[in-house]
């Protein structure tokens, strides 16, 4: 990097300024590292890790009820991730669809649904409509996450260069042709941290499904933590449930940056390496036209 892209976006800082900023960043390494420590004695001076909070976890039983609690978490996002993909890519066809009849509804189902909390949307189901809790926690994100996902792909499509739409409509295209192989292509790439994005908040919203008793992942911590046996392990459970649920998302986001890193070595993505032109005939059977001499 030469000095002037160095400094073609911000000041290089001088001695004193890289001085104050170290001790900014040993200050802030102190409050932080306060903080942690306070929070530590905290738990400790309100018996958090003693043995009858956590021995709730040695049993085969408690460990089988966070695994099924686990995999019933799983399913439902798996399920609402698949349905709220599919209803999103519809609901961003008929909004991007040059007849009114077909844009508008799709324009009024995808503003309601994006503005109605999604707890409501899942009791509904659950209480008016008397639907088992799996299908009303799996109706609600579908809902709500797959009219989100719909402005998410409208606007990765609407991203793409004007021109390079016009220029598949001047070949001869149609525009299934140009929407499948010149704009999602390229779409894909810029919604991708969205997509991901909004898929961690369909992961993360399936723990109200404890609040219809779907038998999720956080309502089996709810049984272990509301255990008097244990003297209300509360902490502990918060402390087990907490970085698995983090975890899954990291794993997600991961699995995205995968899924990027993939499509851009693949040969449909890379340039296509074009030979250095060579002398040679111009027009098909002949040479090259020359000026008639005089």
């Amino acid at each position: 990097m030469t000095p002037a892209t160095a400094t073609a976006l911000y000041d290089v800082p001088g001695p004193r300024t890289r001085q104050r900023h170290r001790i900014y960043g040993v200050l802030s390494t102190v409050v932080i590292l306060a903080l942690l420590g306070w929070i530590v004695y905290l738990l400790f001076a309100t018996d958090q890790f003693t043995y009858t909070k956590w021995m709730p976890f040695e049993y085969k039983g408690i460990q089988e009820l966070l695994l099924r609690g686990l995999g019933n978490t799983l399913k439902a996002f798996a399920i609402a991730a698949v349905l709220s993909l599919a209803l999103g890519g519809a609901l961003a066809t008929g909004r991007l669809s040059d007849h009114r009849w077909v844009r508008w509804p799709a324009t009024v189902v995808v503003e309601f649904f994006r503005a109605m909390p999604v707890l409501v949307m899942i009791f509904f189901v659950f209480v008016a409509l008397k639907v088992q809790p799996l299908p009303a926690l799996v109706a609600g994100l579908t809902l709500y996450n797959g009219s989100v996902l719909a402005e998410v792909f409208r606007s990765g499509v609407n991203s793409v260069e004007r021109g390079q739409r016009e220029a598949a409509f001047a070949l001869g295209m149609r525009k299934s042709q140009v929407m499948s192989y010149v704009l999602l292509p390229q779409a894909v790439r810029a919604m991708l941290p969205a997509i991901i994005s909004q898929l961690v908040v369909a992961l993360k919203d399936t723990s109200l499904g404890f609040l219809i008793t779907y038998e999720e992942f956080l309502h089996a911590g709810k049984l272990i933590a509301s255990n008097l046996d244990y003297d209300l392990p509360f902490i502990p459970v918060v402390m087990v449930i907490s970085p698995i649920y983090i975890g899954m998302c990291m794993l997600l986001s991961w699995f995205a940056g995968w899924v990027s890193r993939r499509e851009q070595r693949s040969p449909k993505t890379e340039a296509a390496h074009v030979a250095a032109a060579e002398p040679g005939t111009l027009l098909p059977g002949g040479e090259p036209p020359t000026a008639p001499r005089p």
